[in-house]
């Protein structure tokens, strides 16, 4: 603590201070004062008519080389309004970085799966069906500024698994998330991605629109039925596929490469058959050629390639009837 006290003058008196703490003092006849300016953050200005005049100060300054140092501010060194108002800029740092994970209905069991290996729980959703079949979806918890990730693929029942989909996004829009990404395992309407016929609807890219136009921001898909669908969306889409995934599986087994047979279960899946085989040791391939005769109904008319007594390995991006 530093403490100066000086006698009261009898005539006008200047004086300059040689302690560091000062830069100037000044004295008058009808009214003495003595004043302190320094150029830190913390100085201030006494004025004061008493005879004596002390300063107390936490530390004496040091001024190197004839230059301040100013200390760095931190929150103990602010007012309180100033380091609430800091606190709360570090709080929303950290909020904005949040990652929420929500489930539909479609297929709880592996949304659940997801948080477990991401290390995260579920968010709380609300989400139930009207005597109509209407769908309402309520969010239960805060997504102010987080990156949100809506796990719901469109299985089987497709059109309210969609819905659901769209309706999830929307109020993750109006609850001001900062980025949706629409997980979507089994992406529905992926086969409709051309006209095949006269006077057809490309109902893949009317779902990219929808979903686009819902609010999303992002779209993860899983081994599209074809690569264009990606075409479809005007938001970036990451196209992801499970062949790491059997590939680790058929790996764990005790079969060996060479009684293994990939087998594509039409020609136009031969691409993708033939780069799975190529994963497991360019293993044999073979070819089934069906002839559709409706939606749901295929009969198989030759079989190219060996299989008699070797596992074959079916690769398929979609199955619906799981029939021949």
């Amino acid at each position: 603590m530093a403490s100066l006290t000086m006698p009261r003058p009898s005539q006008s008196t200047s004086a300059s201070c040689s302690s560091p703490i000062p830069s100037r003092c000044s004295f008058g006849d009808q009214n003495p004062t003595f004043s302190f300016s320094f150029r830190d953050s913390r100085s201030r200005v006494h004025v004061c008519n008493a005879a004596a005049v002390r300063c107390d100060m936490a530390e004496a300054l040091n001024f190197p080389n004839g230059k301040p140092n100013i200390p760095v501010l931190n929150e103990r060194t602010l007012p309180k309004f100033l380091e609430t108002a800091r606190m709360e800029k570090t709080v929303n740092r950290t909020t904005n970085n949040r990652i929420k994970l929500f489930s539909g209905t479609a297929n709880p069991a592996l949304s659940q799966e997801i948080a477990c290996y991401m290390g995260v729980e579920l968010g709380k959703i609300n989400i139930k069906r009207f005597a109509d079949g209407e769908i309402y979806v309520q969010l239960q918890e805060s997504v102010r500024g987080c990156d949100v990730y809506l796990v719901q693929p469109t299985c089987p029942l497709a059109n309210e698994n969609l819905m659901e989909l769209l309706i999830m996004i929307d109020a993750c829009r109006r609850a001001s998330a900062k980025n949706i990404t629409a997980v979507i395992p089994y992406f529905g309407y992926a086969r409709a991605d051309r006209k095949t016929q006269g006077r057809e609807s490309i109902a893949a890219k009317l779902v990219a629109n929808l979903i686009t136009e819902a609010g999303a921001d992002r779209v993860l898909a899983c081994d599209l039925h074809s690569g264009q669908s990606m075409g479809y969306f005007d938001i970036p889409v990451d196209h992801v596929y499970c062949q790491p995934v059997i590939l680790d599986y058929l790996a764990s087994k005790t079969v060996s490469s060479n009684d293994l047979v990939v087998v594509s279960p039409d020609v136009g899946g031969v691409a993708r058959a033939r780069a799975f085989a190529k994963k497991l040791s360019d293993a044999p391939l073979a070819i089934v050629d069906k002839r559709r005769h409706g939606h749901n109904v295929a009969e198989v008319m030759n079989l190219i390639g060996d299989v008699k007594g070797k596992v074959a390995v079916m690769v398929d991006d979609m199955i619906d009837t799981a029939g021949w």
